[in-house]
Order: structure tokens, then C-alpha cells, then sequence
């Protein structure tokens, strides 16, 4: 593990695998400095109890208002001016503001609404499986992975189906660690498109898309405001989107490297929803949870305490890992209990789109497994690479042969 300013560092080297490092740091201590992908000193939250209290507890503030100050007051800086344009979501955000956005969007993004995708959802699936039945080798992630949650959030969205193609662009570029001029021009031509969208969809409302709802949304005289709207298409934009994509690559990945479990949900396609949990316990789609920022200080357990006004970031894959919670903690197996696992985190924050992600994931993975039961990698197993994002664990390409 490498160190940089006498703590570890998050960098390329850590994100190839990161499970064997976040092991290491959890035997070091509930919550240990090191530095982030971007080069910004943090807390990291190592252990799945203290990674709980670090998810719900209010002395972690996600206010980005806040921490933008704390930035300037301990750096001398400014955070870059672009990342306003679209942060003002609920992911970003403390009660009482965090509970007015949550309670409007929960008005839209029901579960009677996504229920209802799941006829599409198998269309879909079923229209790529027939595309890649064509081939004899295919990159999974481009022809199903990213391909499948795109078409299903963009219909959900009401997004042009001649833009989609950028999205995946801006959705990746954002989300990048190491490369701020990239984040910074694909966030704001990102923010410029919704803009514009938004503006279409108030002259031209659609049937039943989440803009025209999220346009219409209010509570008493209550409603989102034009930045509150934007971000929020991007954080169920980019983050929903990004989420589904991993949770099917690593699913799949995981099944590979493990024949029998993909043997028994062959034999049994009911496991599904077991295999998707587990998926989501043992090699989940979110490295790291976004930035928090203590207000307080904030003891741990092992008397660990975390001074006021320090950044905090809490790693869901550790946590999920980690043995203290979870018996046979280091293995990918359906039938371990992987219940209360933190994948879409914790408490007020938790993932709004987790039910959305949970069906295309069962329907993604039980189709494809179904119907190309001989599935195999198509390069070495160590060759495969992964995104450097300090929050996503997704891979580079993902290359399989779809038949012996």
C-alpha cells in the first residue's frame, strides 16, 4: 500500500483491489487518515459498526454548503465553481433541507412506479440478448451492463434516445477521480443538457417520464426549485445509472469465478434475489460513500476519535467485508446471510433508486445466465482492470465469450 504525507493512499494501485487493502485497515482501527483519490486528506471509516454510526449520525454533516466553507477555511482555497451547478441534491444535503427534497422526490419515484418498469425491463433485456446472440465474443459492459440501465433510466427520464450515447460519456467522466478538467467539462455540458431538457419538457410535458412528474411535484405551496431540479436529475441520472451498471458487471464477474454458484442459479433461477444481495455484500457497485464533514468530534469504538471539522469518507465495501458482522465475510456464496449489508447505504440517505437497481440486476443476471449458460471470460482473469474512482467499482471493459 502505498503512503504518501505518512498516510495511505487511495491511488490506482489501491483501487485494483481494494478488498485486500481495506482488510489491512481494518485491523489497523475503526477509522484511519489517508489520502483520497484526489489527493485530499480524509478519515476513512473502516468497520461495518462504526461505518453505521457514520451514516446516520448528524455529527457527520453531507451539507455541501458547509464543507465548501470548511475547505476554504483549512485549504485557504476555493472548491472548484463548477461543482455547484450540480450539487444542490438530497445526497448533499442536511434535515430539514434533506427531508423536503426527499419527501417531493418520494412523491414521483414510487414503488408503484418502478414495479411498473419491469414488463420494459425484460423487453429490453430480451432485445440485447437476441443483439449479442449474433456474436461469439462480446465487451459485457457495452453490449448489456451499461447498455440495459441506460435505455431504462433515459425512458424513465424522458432523455431523446439520440443523446443517450453522451450520457454514458458524462455519467463516466464525472465520476472520475485524478482528472478535473475532464470532471469539470463533462459536468457542466451535462448541466447545460439538462437545462435544456428541462425547458423542452415545460413546453412540451411528457405522458408519464420523471421530469414532467418532478415539474409538476408539490407539497402545499412547496415545490423543487431550478437548481434543486437539476441536481437531482443528475444524482438519479449519473448515480442510479452508475450504480445498476457495476451491480450487473460484478454480479457476473463474481458467478465466473464461481462456477458453482452460477451452476446453482442455473439449476435455480429463484436465487436470484439471493445472488444479487450477495453481490451487493461482497463485491457492490460503491467503493466509498461520498464526502461527509464532522461537526463535532466524534468518538468511535476502540476510543478512536475523530476531531471536528475533518473530512470523513465511509468505505461501504470495508464495512461489508468486514468479519465482526458477517460470518465467511471473504466469500461469494448466495446462501450467506448478507442482510443488512450497506451496498446502498444507511439511514436518511439511503439509495432512493436501490429498488430500481435490485430488479434490473435480478432480471439482468437471471436472463443472461439462462440464456448463454457457457459464459466465460474471454481474456485472463488478471487482466481485467477497474475504473479509478474512488467511489465506483466498476470495470474497464469486461470481454466474454458468450458460447464453448
Amino acid at each position: 500500500m502505498t503512503v504518501r504525507h505518512g498516510c495511505p493512499a487511495i491511488d490506482e494501485e489501491f483501487l485494483q483491489e481494494p478488498h485486500r487493502h481495506f482488510a489491512q485497515l481494518r485491523r489497523e482501527g475503526p477509522a484511519v487518515q489517508v489520502v483520497s483519490p484526489n489527493g485530499l486528506p480524509v478519515w476513512l471509516v473502516t468497520r461495518y459498526a462504526d461505518a453505521r454510526v457514520a451514516l446516520t449520525d448528524p455529527r457527520f454533516s453531507k451539507d455541501y454548503r458547509s464543507f465548501g466553507e470548511l475547505l476554504r477555511r483549512k485549504a485557504g482555497g476555493e472548491p472548484p465553481a463548477w461543482l455547484d451547478a450540480l450539487q444542490a441534491h438530497m445526497l448533499n444535503l442536511d434535515p430539514p433541507d434533506h427531508t423536503r427534497l426527499r419527501k417531493l422526490v418520494a412523491k414521483v419515484f414510487t414503488a408503484r412506479r418502478v414495479a411498473a418498469l419491469r414488463p420494459r425491463i425484460e423487453e429490453i433485456t430480451e432485445q440485447l440478448l437476441d443483439r449479442m446472440a449474433d456474436e461469439s465474443e462480446v465487451d459485457l459492459l457495452d453490449a448489456f451492463a451499461f447498455a440495459l440501465p441506460m435505455q431504462v433510466i433515459c425512458e424513465l427520464l424522458g432523455v431523446p434516445a439520440e443523446d443517450r450515447d453522451n450520457f454514458r460519456t458524462w455519467s463516466q467522466g464525472v465520476l472520475e477521480a485524478g482528472d478535473q478538467e475532464r470532471a469539470r467539462e463533462t459536468t457542466m455540458r451535462l448541466a447545460e443538457y439538462l437545462v435544456a431538457l428541462i425547458e423542452r419538457r415545460r413546453h412540451e410535458p411528457g405522458k408519464d417520464d420523471l421530469i414532467t412528474a418532478l415539474l409538476e411535484v408539490r407539497d402545499e405551496s412547496d415545490r423543487l426549485s431550478e437548481q434543486e431540479l437539476i441536481s437531482m436529475l443528475f444524482l438519479l441520472l449519473v448515480a442510479g445509472h452508475e450504480t445498476t451498471v457495476n451491480l450487473i458487471a460484478n454480479c457476473v464477474l463474481a458467478l465466473l469465478d464461481h462456477p458453482a454458484q452460477k451452476a446453482a442459479l442455473r439449476a435455480d433461477p429463484g436465487r436470484v434475489d439471493a445472488v444479487i444481495e450477495e453481490t451487493l455484500r461482497y463485491d457492490g457497485p460503491i467503493n466509498m460513500a461520498t464526502l461527509r464533514h464532522t461537526v463535532e468530534d466524534v468518538e468511535l469504538s476502540e476510543g478512536v476519535t475523530i476531531p471536528r471539522d475533518e473530512t470523513v469518507i465511509v468505505g461501504l465495501a470495508s464495512a461489508n467485508r468486514d468479519g465482526e458482522r458477517f460470518d465467511a465475510a471473504e466469500t461469494f456464496d448466495a446462501d450467506n446471510d448478507a442482510q443488512g449489508h450497506l451496498a446502498f447505504g444507511h439511514g436518511i440517505h439511503f439509495c432512493v433508486g436501490a429498488p430500481l437497481a435490485r430488479l434490473e440486476g435480478q432480471i439482468a443476471v437471471r436472463r443472461l445466465v439462462e440464456r448463454f449458460p457457457d459464459l466465460a471470460l474471454a481474456v485472463p482473469r488478471d487482466s481485467l482492470t477497474y475504473r479509478f474512482s474512488g467511489i465506483i467499482r466498476g470495470l474497464e471493459t469486461f470481454p466474454v465469450t458468450l458460447r464453448q
